[in-house]
C-alpha cells in the first residue's frame, strides 16, 4: 500500500503480482479514496462506464506503478469518452429511424394536401366553364375578380346568369356534399375499426333519405327551408344508431354483422321509399327519385346556404377526434388504459358522421362508395394516421365529387347522368376487391 489517506485505513489496494486486485487505483486522496476500477481481466469485477463517474484527476492524486489509470475505460467504450465503440453491442438512437419516417410521412401528408387542393381549383374552374353552353377559363377568372371587386370584367348578361345562378351553386354544392361524404366515411371507420365501414354501405345514407323522402311525401314544413335536412339528420341518426347497436357482439364490431346489417337498413329503406312512391303523386314522385338516384341538376343558392351550416361544422369539429382515433385503433382496451372515453368518442363521432351525411343527402340524394373508396386511396399513400386522414378525405371527397359531377354532366350530353349512379358503378368493383382483399388476409369469415 503506497501513500493511503489515514482517513481510509480500512481500505487497502492489492498489490500488482495479485491478479485479483490488479489494476485498482492506489493512492488516492480522501475525496477519491472510494473510487476503484476493476482490472478488465476480471469479467466478474467489471464496471459498466455509467457505474464507474469519470473524473479528472486532482491534484493530490497519485499513480502507483503497475496499475491501471484512475480512468480506465470499460471494455467496448472509445478511450476518453465512455461511448461506445463502432462494432460494439450498442445500437444507435432507435427514435432516429422513427423519426425519420414519421419526416418522411409528413412531407409526403403536405404534397398530398398541395396537390388536392390545386387539383379542386383546377376542377372548380374547368367545371364552372364547362357545359352547353361554354365559358372560357380566362373569363370566369375575370368574372371572379369582377365581383370580389378585385378588377376583370363581367361577361354578358346570359354567361353572368349561367355562371353564377347555374353552374358556380352547383360546383360549390358538390364540393360541399363530396367533402361531408369523405370525411364521415373517414370517421366511420375509425369509430367501428374497420375498412368496411361506409355510411352509404352500412345504411345511414338510405335512412337518412328516408327522412327526406317522408317529408316530401307527407308535405311537412314546420322548419321552413331546414324541414328535409332536419327529418334527413333525425332520420340518419336513428339507423346509425340502430346499426351500431346491432353490429356489436362482445364489446367488439364485427365486420361481417356489419355488412349484413347494413345490407338489412338498406333493404328496409328502400320498401319505406317505395312505400312513399306507391302513395304519392306525380310531382312528388318525381322529387322521390331524385332522392334515390342521387344528382346536383337542382343546385341553388338557397340549397348551398341550407346544407353550408351542417357541413362546415362537422368538418370544423372532426380534424379534433383525430388524435383520439389513432389511440382507438390500438384497441378498446389500450384505448381505456390511455384515457379514451370509447364509449362516448364514438356517441360524439355518430353524432358528427349523421351530420355530415343528413347534409349531404338533404341535398344530392343518396350518393354512395365516396366514404369507402376516398379513405382507402389516402390510407394507402399516406398510411392510417387520422392526423391526416380526416381532412385528407374530405378534401379528396370534394375532388371525387366535383370530377364525377363534370363527367355526369359531359358523357351523355344532352342528357345527364344520376350523379349517384356514376359513383356506384365506379365504387362497386373497388368494394369488391376491397372484400376478397380483406377476406384473404383474414383467412376467412366461416
Amino acid at each position: 500500500m503506497s501513500g493511503r489517506s489515514p482517513q481510509s485505513p480500512e481500505r487497502t489496494t492489492a498489490a500488482p503480482s495479485d491478479p485479483a486486485g490488479a489494476g485498482s487505483v492506489s493512492g488516492r486522496s480522501p475525496q477519491g479514496a472510494e473510487r476503484t476500477t476493476a482490472a478488465p481481466t476480471d469479467p466478474e469485477n467489471r464496471s459498466a462506464p455509467e457505474e464507474t463517474p469519470r473524473r479528472a484527476p486532482g491534484p493530490t492524486e497519485a499513480t502507483a506503478p503497475g496499475t491501471a489509470p484512475a480512468e480506465a475505460t470499460a471494455p467496448g467504450t472509445a478511450p476518453g469518452t465512455g461511448t461506445a465503440a463502432p462494432g460494439t453491442g450498442t445500437a444507435a438512437d432507435p427514435a432516429k429511424p422513427a423519426a425519420g419516417r414519421r419526416g418522411r410521412r409528413s412531407r409526403k401528408a403536405l404534397f398530398l394536401t398541395v396537390a388536392l387542393v390545386a387539383t379542386l381549383l383546377l376542377l372548380a374552374l374547368v367545371s364552372a366553364g364547362t357545359g352547353a353552353y361554354r365559358i372560357p377559363t380566362a373569363d370566369v377568372l375575370a368574372s371572379a375578380q369582377h365581383r370580389l371587386g378585385l378588377g376583370g370584367a363581367p361577361l354578358d348578361r346570359v354567361g353572368e346568369s349561367v355562371l353564377w345562378n347555374v353552374r358556380l351553386p352547383r360546383v360549390v354544392l358538390a364540393l360541399l356534399v363530396g367533402a361531408s361524404l369523405g370525411c364521415a366515411g373517414a370517421l366511420m371507420q375509425g369509430v367501428f375499426g374497420n375498412p368496411l365501414a361506409e355510411p352509404g354501405v352500412i345504411g345511414i345514407s338510405a335512412g337518412a333519405a328516408v327522412g327526406a323522402v317522408a317529408a316530401i311525401g307527407l308535405g311537412l314544413s314546420f322548419f321552413g327551408n331546414w324541414t328535409i335536412t332536419v327529418c334527413a339528420f333525425v332520420a340518419g341518426l336513428i339507423t346509425v344508431s340502430s346499426v351500431y347497436l346491432l353490429s356489436r357482439n362482445g364489446g367488439k364490431t364485427e365486420v361481417v354483422t356489419l355488412i349484413l346489417t347494413g345490407i338489412a337498413v338498406n333493404a328496409f329503406a328502400g320498401a319505406l321509399i317505395g312505400l312513399f312512391v306507391f302513395f304519392a303523386d306525380s310531382g312528388q314522385v318525381n322529387q322521390i327519385t331524385f332522392w334515390q338516384l342521387g344528382s346536383l341538376a337542382q343546385a341553388t343558392w338557397p340549397k348551398v346556404l341550407a346544407v353550408l351550416p351542417c357541413a362546415v361544422a362537422g368538418l370544423l369539429v372532426a380534424p379534433f377526434y383525430a388524435r383520439r382515433l389513432d389511440l382507438l385503433s390500438l384497441g378498446e382496451r389500450p384505448a381505456r388504459h390511455l384515457g379514451i372515453d370509447v364509449e362516448r368518442l364514438r356517441l360524439a363521432l355518430i353524432l358528427v358522421v349523421a351530420l355530415l351525411t343528413a347534409a349531404a343527402v338533404a341535398v344530392a340524394g343518396v350518393i354512395t362508395f365516396i366514404g369507402l373508396l376516398v379513405p382507402h386511396l389516402l390510407r394507402m399513400a399516406n398510411g392510417p394516421g387520422h392526423r391526416f386522414l380526416v381532412p385528407g378525405s374530405a378534401l379528396a371527397g370534394a375532388v371525387v365529387l366535383v370530377a364525377g359531377d363534370l363527367a355526369a354532366r359531359t358523357l351523355a350530353q344532352p342528357a345527364e347522368l344520376p350523379l349517384g349512379v356514376l359513383t356506384a358503378l365506379i365504387g362497386s368493383p373497388f368494394f369488391f376487391w376491397l372484400l376478397r382483399r380483406t377476406r384473404r388476409k383474414q383467412g376467412g369469415w366461416a
